[in-house]
Order: C-alpha cells, then sequence, then structure tokens
C-alpha cells in the first residue's frame, strides 16, 4: 500500500516545502480536524503548524476556520491539482505554437534580404528522397530527427545511409508518434538508432546542428535550410527540450505493436492523472492499489485478464522507461521485487498497480519500501495465496 511517507515526498516534487506535505497528506487522511491534532498526526512541531496552514491556504490547498479552536480541512485533490496539471498542458501547447511559429518564420524567411533568399530553397515531392538520403550521407556530427508517419517511411528508404553514418559513430536520435512504436517502418530503422516518443511531432530532420530539412505530410514537398543562423540553433534547442521529456522505448524492442502501444497508454493515463487519483483514493478507499486498476479500466486498460508474468513483463518495461529500474519475482520465496535508480517515490505508482493485480488474483499482499539516497529505492511486496 502506498504509505504517507511517499506521499508527502512526491508533493514535495510539486513545490510544497515539507512541512506543507506532512500537513495536507494528514489533512487528506484524517478530514476536518484542529490545528492542535494537525500538528498531533503530521508530526508538525506546534510553532510551525500555523504559518504552514496560511501557505496551504494561499496556495488553495486547505481551508481555515475563523473561530477557535482553528479547524482546518484540505481541498479535495482534483480540485487542489487541477490548474497545475493544466499548467503542464499549456507547456505543451506553447511550445506547438512556438514549433509551428518556427516553421512559419523559416518559410518567410525567403522573401527578405536576397542573400538569405539562397539559404532556402523548396524541393519536390519526387527529390525529397534523394535529398534525404544526401544530407545523411554528408552528416558529419549528428542528425536529429522529428518525424511522423510519413518521415517514418522516408527513412525506412534510407537505411543504407543511416547504417553508414552509425559506422562512423554519429549520433542519430530520432522522436516519433506513440503510435508508430513497433511498426513495421519502426523496425526497419538500424537498432543503433536511439529512438524515443513523442507526441509534439513534425517531419523536421537537423543535420550537424546547421542544416535543416523540413518536408510537408499533405503533399510531400521539401524546404532545405543551410545556414548557421536561427534556425538550425532553434530546432536543435526545440528538440532537445522535447527529447528531454520524451519516453525511452529500448525496453519495447521485442514487443508486438499493440504490447507497445498498451504499455505508452498505461504510462501516459498515470503520468497525467496518477497523483491527484492516488491521493483522492486515500479519502475513499481501504485499498487505493485497487483503485489506481479502476483508473486504467476506466481508461480501456483491462490487467484483471492477464497472467501474472504478464503483468510483471508490463511493469518491468514501464520501470526501465520511467525510473531505469526492474521488476524481479522470485518463484522460492514468492517475492516480487521492484528497484528505481530514481529516488522520490517515483516507482510507487506501478508498485501500486502491481500490488492491485496480485490481491485481484487472490494473492495476499504484503508491501514494504525502502530508500537510499545514492543507490535509489526498492519496494519488495511479500505474496502469499489467501
Amino acid at each position: 500500500m502506498v504509505n504517507e511517507y511517499a506521499l508527502t515526498v512526491s508533493l514535495e516534487e510539486f513545490g510544497l516545502s515539507k512541512y506543507e506535505a506532512q500537513a495536507y497528506v494528514a489533512l487528506i487522511s484524517k478530514g476536518t480536524i484542529s490545528a492542535g491534532e494537525l500538528a498531533y498526526y503530521s508530526d508538525l512541531p506546534r510553532t510551525k503548524i500555523y504559518p504552514t496552514l496560511l501557505k496551504l491556504e494561499n496556495k488553495k490547498l486547505a481551508i481555515i476556520s475563523k473561530s477557535k479552536p482553528i479547524m482546518c480541512t484540505a481541498i479535495a485533490p482534483e480540485d487542489a491539482f487541477d490548474s497545475i496539471i493544466h499548467e503542464q498542458i499549456n507547456k505543451v501547447n506553447a511550445m506547438n505554437t512556438l514549433v509551428s511559429n518556427l516553421k512559419k518564420a523559416s518559410e518567410e524567411s525567403r522573401k527578405s534580404r536576397g542573400s538569405e533568399e539562397k539559404r532556402y530553397f523548396h524541393v519536390s515531392a519526387n527529390n525529397v528522397l534523394e535529398h534525404l538520403r544526401t544530407m545523411i550521407e554528408c552528416s558529419k556530427s549528428s542528425i536529429n530527427i522529428m518525424a511522423d508517419q510519413w518521415g517514418l517511411g522516408l527513412l525506412e528508404e534510407c537505411k543504407e545511409q543511416l547504417l553508414s553514418v552509425l559506422r562512423r559513430n554519429l549520433e542519430v536520435r530520432l522522436l516519433l508518434p506513440s503510435a508508430q512504436i513497433c511498426s513495421e517502418s519502426y523496425r526497419a530503422i538500424p537498432n543503433e538508432v536511439k529512438i524515443r516518443i513523442s507526441d509534439t511531432i513534425q517531419n523536421c530532420f537537423v543535420f550537424d546542428e546547421t542544416e535543416v530539412l523540413m518536408i510537408n505530410n499533405e503533399n510531400g514537398k521539401g524546404a532545405i535550410f543551410s545556414s548557421t543562423d536561427v534556425l538550425g540553433v532553434n530546432q536543435n534547442r526545440i528538440f532537445a527540450d522535447i527529447w528531454k521529456n520524451s519516453i525511452k522505448t529500448e525496453s519495447l524492442a521485442d514487443m508486438t505493436k499493440n504490447e507497445a502501444q498498451e504499455v505508452y497508454k498505461i504510462i501516459r493515463i498515470i503520468n497525467e492523472n496518477g497523483l491527484s487519483h492516488i491521493l483522492n483514493s486515500t479519502m475513499i478507499s481501504k485499498k487505493p492499489e485497487l483503485e489506481m486498476l479502476k483508473l486504467l479500466e476506466k481508461n480501456g486498460i483491462n490487467l484483471k485478464g492477464k497472467s501474472l508474468d504478464e503483468i510483471i513483463e508490463i511493469m518491468d518495461a514501464v520501470l526501465q522507461i520511467m525510473c531505469s529500474g526492474h521488476v524481479n519475482f522470485d518463484a522460492n520465496t514468492k517475492n516480487i521485487t521492484i528497484e528505481s535508480k530514481l529516488n522520490s517515490g517515483h516507482s510507487l505508482p506501478w508498485a501500486s498497480i502491481l500490488d492491485g493485480c496480485l490481491q485481484k488474483q487472490g494473492y495476499k499482499t504484503r508491501t514494504v519500501y525502502q530508500n537510499n539516497s545514492s543507490k535509489g529505492e526498492k519496494v519488495l511486496i511479500k505474496i502469499s495465496k489467501n
């Protein structure tokens, strides 16, 4: 079961201080209580309770009564964190707008001085593949690619050129939409190409941080920018930002397309709604780990029909992607160990899902959480048959 310490650590990642996080988790667990009771349940010094409550009230996470004794109540998680969720959505939308504006700026650049017009020229749909092969082959240091299904199809036709530059130890990175993971075209890309998932996608190829090829997926036409100026630099920065927050795909390589899509969907659901759902479930359910399964089922993911081995395989792939971790099952001791190289409760939502699946299959579970500041965290699920 997810413990209060883990919830506190997760809240600190959302910008709350340690005292604020402890107080909020205590309020979520206990309901409306006095300030004195809050000091007791949250293990805060009495001198810090009122300043902490005021900060929670200012952040719209708690309500404080004007009467004496002072009573306090937590704002429901789905209301308290709604603005934070929308803030993240707005950041993604802003990045999409930035990419569109940069593309428009590059198209309009040819209308300026004649000397700049020479850096930009159109490529017909019939000649795009030939230019792409040439630009890949002539690259000297790196290739960064954002591609949709259209762009991935073109890359599939450039396998020999990609192998050639990879043999020269060039770094080739590719961002794809989730729908293309483990597709036939995906599997045609050489294994040495680093591939990640992102939903912020256009057909943009950046070579050596200077040359840029953009392709229109509606008509297949392209535009090449050969410049050391702002466009290549900005496109590389945009790529780096998206790459940093994208999802790794190495652990999905041996899966079918449907299996990989399911893993990605689970990650997306938990990333978007997992924290608020866990916090809310502490008030309404004695078994929050089962509530996580309900959240997945509500979004079209049903794990109840899968075997224990299949569920462990899914969770192992998720842990590799999200925490550089693993799930290990010891058939002799009947213990499951979940390891994460990241601290601060990163593995706990996935441990909760696995715990819930075990309970649904008739197992009795006991969960132990261990945290090491230098080695990461470990969750041990001890199981026995009811």
